[in-house]
């Protein structure tokens, strides 16, 4: 019986995936600070929000935090042509991630994260898009 309760569990965290942050677009402002602030959640398999727009030439700060649970997750922004190289593992507690992009474009964040081997998170839709504008 524990056998069979441990791979229902383990086969839930392989294979589940869940689609809570598709679709959410978060365009940041300014704060007074002259930043812009950016809450990001990760969770299983989801960034919300997962399409974030900021201005280009303008710090942003990023707070990103994970669901609760022992499955780890990261966010990876590797955008060098942008000014952006970012790989900071996510936990409970929020963390702060600063940059500022000096290029316009749209590029990729993600987890980089894979349990035992199995698929990355990415490729099981953990990623989103950071969209530089004028």
């Amino acid at each position: 019986m524990r056998k069979i309760l441990l791979v229902a569990i383990i086969s839930g965290v392989f294979f589940a995936t869940s689609a809570a942050g598709a679709g959410e677009t978060y365009k940041a402002v300014v704060g007074s600070d002259g930043a812009q602030h950016v809450d990001i959640l990760g969770g299983s398999y989801f960034f919300k929000p997962d399409h974030i727009i900021v201005k280009v030439n303008v710090p942003v700060e990023f707070k990103v935090r994970k669901e609760p649970g022992f499955v780890p997750h990261d966010i990876v922004i590797d955008a060098p042509i942008a000014g952006v190289y970012v790989k900071e593992s996510l936990d409970t507690e929020p963390k702060v991630i600063r940059f500022t992009p000096n290029k316009t474009g749209r590029y990729s964040f993600y987890c980089d994260k894979s349990l035992l081997g199995f698929h990355k998170h990415r490729d099981k839709g953990m990623e989103g898009t950071l969209e530089v504008t004028e």
